[in-house]
Formats: structure tokens, C-alpha cells, sequence
């Protein structure tokens, strides 16, 4: 990655490198040995403006949204060979950034933009703008019209900081829309390189705009009476500001959101198939994961069983430096997530809850380390079973039979994933239809770019991926004749 996006004290709008308006910048710390990596601004309110006017320059006047669909697509193709030559240096990156195991950020922060992008670009390719539609109260036809909406704000989030740019950036680019983006406090370094890639394959400017920040830089673009939609990824408590921010303005949000995921496991499942999925679904990214599988139901009669199989992965996982490829868990985030977590684990400890496994030594006396653990004997309903941990732990619940095992699953004020695990596949598809979720896996959890992903209840608003993620970013012009 090129040194100006590892120490970063600019914002990019208008196809330029800028200094911040302000003088608060945002020191980002390694989590594996608290080195300091870089700095970025806080982006004050006259930042984001500047960002804004640009994107709306560039819509309202700009070539980009007149562009046919076709050659926003070979841009948009452009870009992703811009990322992918980059690849290698910028997973390298975010492993600085945030301590996520290489193994993972070589694919979700390397590889998994570039397909994203590439995706959007051939979609864009088949892309109707418009439609005739016989009329149905007379005769003849009318004209159905999509159209860009406008300035899209991306608010992304830092566990995945990449990917989740660019799960957005693609179909936005694709509908016709300029972009304001603003990463993670945590992670306000390495989407940079997006920049970098623009200027490189010559973007219109004003097409892609940066401005890092915390969350009143959130708060000033959400507000921001130039920006025509939202588009974020974090926490509940954070989406539902925005979406109060949004609804004010009358502005479209989408929004996903945290989770509180169930891997229900029926009585016939295969038991090594069961850990080995575990072993990505519910500790991938040191458990930071907002579709992480972090509540594991169990009958009864096999309950023991699987809490020692359960017990054995956590002791099997690799902990380590997180740019070393063999390592499965790295140091969380920040000191204030391993304090989360922990007081988290301590507090379901205190209520009775017994912490298994959290014996592996970390291997240094720096990071921000937390050792995988299965927690058993936590009430369904408890705080350790109902909040979203976003570390390396995981619950253990028993169930009676399977209306009791969906009770349990639906019992959380989350819908995001899911699993259902079961050698017989219709007996896990029936019951996969009756939880409540907005995506779930049957015998592991591997959500396809090509289906729509999203949540229900506090999981979320809207949903990405797929062709319908597109349609998040374009509005209905009806011509009557």
C-alpha cells in the first residue's frame, strides 16, 4: 500500500488529496503490539460539506450518472483491477489495522472487494433503466423509469472494512450514484487505497469522496441536507440514531445491523461436520463477526457430547500474531473491545454461568488477547445469551425437542443468521422456514453474493447483495401516456 494512505492526514473529495479543516486527528494503535501504525482526521462538519458538494457536483452535473449502464460497468471493472493489483499489501494492511488473522483479510479485505466490484460491473452490463407497462385502467402503456437517487453516504464498519465498502460502493457505482464514504474510527486508514485506485484508473471526480472520522462526522454526513440516501453497517444502538437522522430528512436508509446468531443442531447431525463449520462460523475474525453462529443449540440427549467437542476446538484454535498465516485468532480489535468481551464473560460467570476452555496463553504481554471460550449453564434469556459478544465465546443451550430448539432461536431481538445442522436435509429445511432470521444456512452458514442479505427485528432495515442491492440505490419515475 502506498505510504501516503499508511500515515494518512488528508481526505479525498473532488478527486484530490486534502488537508482536514480541522486538527483532531485519530491515532490507530496495532492491537497485536500497540505500535502506532498511522493517524487520520477526525473530519469536522466543513470536511464533510466539502465532501458532499463534491458528490453532488458530480451527480448533478458530472458525467457519471449519464453514463450508460454498460460503461459505468467497465469503470467499475477498472477499479477492481486497480484493488486487486493491491491486493496482497492491503490485507497486509488491515492486519496492522486491526489485528485480523492474514488468512482472513487475504480473502475478505484482498480478494472479496475485487469480486464484489466485479460482480456489480456485470450486473450493470444487463441493467434496465427503463420499462413499458400496459396500463391497466385504459388502453396503452406507461413508461417505468429507475434512476440513481442522488449522493449516497457509505458509513461502514471496521471488522471487515473492505468488503463491507465495497458491498455497497458496487452497486451504488452500478445504480448511477456518487459516494460519500466514512470508515470506522477503528479502521480509518486502509480505505485509502480507494482513493489511490480511483485516481489511478483517472474517476471522475467527485464520483468516490472520503472523509474519515468518529461519530460526529457519522452525524454530520447523515444530516447533511446533500445526501440523498444512507447506507450503513454497525451496531444497533448506532443504526437506530441513523435511522432517526434519516427518517427526519425523509431520506432512504439501509441498514445492517448487529447479531445473535443460532447454529441449532438436531439429534442425527454428524458431529465432526458440525465442529469443523463452527470452527468459521462461530470463531472466523476472532469471533468478530455480526453473523457469528455465537449461540449453539444442542438436544439434550447429546448435550454433554457436544460441549466437549466444543471445549476441544476452543483448546485447538490457533492464537497468535496475526500476520502469521497458520494463526485462526488475533487480538481484539481495541482495549476498550477487550474489555467488553471479558466484562461480558465475567459478569454471565457472576450469574452463574460456566466459562469453559479460556486457557490458551496469548502469545505476548501486549495484545489485546482474549481466549476462545464456550460458556454453558447461561439462561436462554440472560445478558451473555441475548447481546451480541463480537468476540471469540460462545453459549451452549440444551433443548427438549425441535419447537423448543426454534423457541430458543427466536427468542432475541436479532434476525441476522443462522444454521440448522441435520443429515437429513428436509428435516433441517423445515426448520430453517420457521426461524425467524433474514438469512440461515443448512449444514454450515455460507452466505452467496448472488442472494440478498440483511436482517430482521434490531438486525436491520433493507437488504445487500444480490441484483436487489442495486435497487437500494435507484428510485421510480412513473410516465404516464
Amino acid at each position: 500500500m502506498p505510504e501516503a494512505t499508511k500515515v494518512q492526514e488528508r481526505l479525498f473529495a473532488a478527486g484530490e488529496f486534502s488537508e482536514s479543516t480541522g486538527s483532531q486527528l485519530i491515532a490507530v494503535e496495532n492491537p497485536f503490539d500497540r505500535s502506532l501504525i498511522g493517524h487520520a482526521p477526525d473530519g469536522t462538519a466543513d470536511d464533510v460539506d466539502r465532501a458532499v458538494r463534491a458528490a453532488r457536483t458530480a451527480f448533478d452535473h458530472g458525467p457519471w450518472p449519464r453514463l450508460s449502464a454498460a460503461e459505468r460497468g467497465d469503470w467499475i471493472d477498472r477499479l477492481a483491477d486497480q484493488l486487486e493489483a493491491r491486493a496482497g499489501e492491503t490485507a497486509a494492511f488491515v492486519t496492522d489495522e486491526i489485528g485480523q488473522p492474514i488468512s482472513v483479510a487475504r480473502f475478505m479485505n484482498g480478494m472479496r472487494p475485487v469480486q464484489h466490484l466485479r460482480y456489480y460491473a456485470r450486473l450493470a452490463r444487463g441493467l434496465e433503466g427503463e420499462q413499458v407497462r400496459p396500463n391497466v385502467d385504459r388502453e396503452g402503456s406507461s413508461l417505468h423509469v429507475r434512476q440513481p437517487l442522488g449522493v449516497a453516504a457509505l458509513i461502514v464498519p471496521w471488522n471487515h472494512p473492505q468488503s463491507s465498502t465495497t458491498l455497497k460502493l458496487g452497486p451504488a457505482l452500478a445504480a448511477g450514484c456518487t459516494v460519500v464514504i466514512k470508515p470506522a474510527a477503528e479502521s480509518p486508514l486502509d480505505i485509502f487505497n480507494l482513493a489511490v485506485a480511483a485516481q489511478a484508473i483517472g474517476l471522475p471526480p467527485g464520483v468516490i469522496n472520503i472523509v474519515s472520522g468518529g461519530a460526529e462526522t457519522g452525524r454530520a454526513l447523515v444530516a447533511h441536507p446533500g445526501v440523498d440516501k444512507v447506507a450503513f453497517t454497525g451496531s444497533t444502538a448506532a443504526g437506530r440514531h441513523i435511522a432517526a437522522a434519516a427518517g427526519e430528512r425523509l431520506v432512504p436508509a439501509t441498514l445492517e445491523l448487529g447479531g445473535k446468531s443460532a447454529a441449532i443442531v438436531l439429534d442425527d447431525a454428524d458431529l465432526d461436520h458440525v465442529i469443523a463449520s463452527l470452527r468459521v462460523a462461530s470463531f472466523a475474525n476472532t469471533g468478530q463477526n455480526c453473523v457469528s453462529l455465537s449461540r449453539v443449540l444442542a438436544p439434550a440427549s447429546r448435550y454433554r457430547q457436544i460441549v466437549d467437542a466444543l471445549v476441544d476446538l476452543a483448546r485447538d484454535l490457533r492464537m497468535g500474531d496475526p500476520q502469521d498465516a497458520a494463526t485462526e485468532v488475533g487480538p481484539l480489535v481495541s482495549a476498550r473491545a477487550l474489555a467488553r468481551v471479558s466484562g461480558m464473560v465475567e459478569q454471565a460467570q457472576g450469574d452463574g454461568a460456566v466459562v469453559l476452555a479460556g486457557d490458551t496463553a496469548a502469545p505476548n504481554d501486549l495484545g489485546y488477547f482474549f481466549a476462545p471460550r464456550i460458556i454453558t449453564e447461561a439462561a436462554p434469556d440472560s445478558m451473555i445469551a441475548q447481546h451480541e459478544i463480537f468476540g471469540p465465546a460462545i453459549t451452549v443451550h440444551p433443548y427438549a425437542d425441535v419447537d423448543d430448539a426454534i423457541r430458543i432461536a427466536n427468542a432475541t431481538r436479532y434476525g441476522l443468521g443462522g444454521a440448522v445442522f441435520s443429515a437429513d436435509e428436509d428435516a433441517a429445511l423445515a426448520v430453517a422456514r420457521r426461524v425467524r432470521t433474514g438469512s440461515i444456512g443448512l449444514n454450515g452458514y455460507r452466505p452467496d453474493l448472488g442472494s440478498p442479505f440483511g436482517g430482521v427485528k434490531d438486525s436491520g432495515l433493507g437488504r445487500e447483495f444480490g441484483p436487489e442491492a442495486i435497487e437500494n440505490y435507484r428510485e421510480s419515475t412513473s410516465i404516464f401516456r
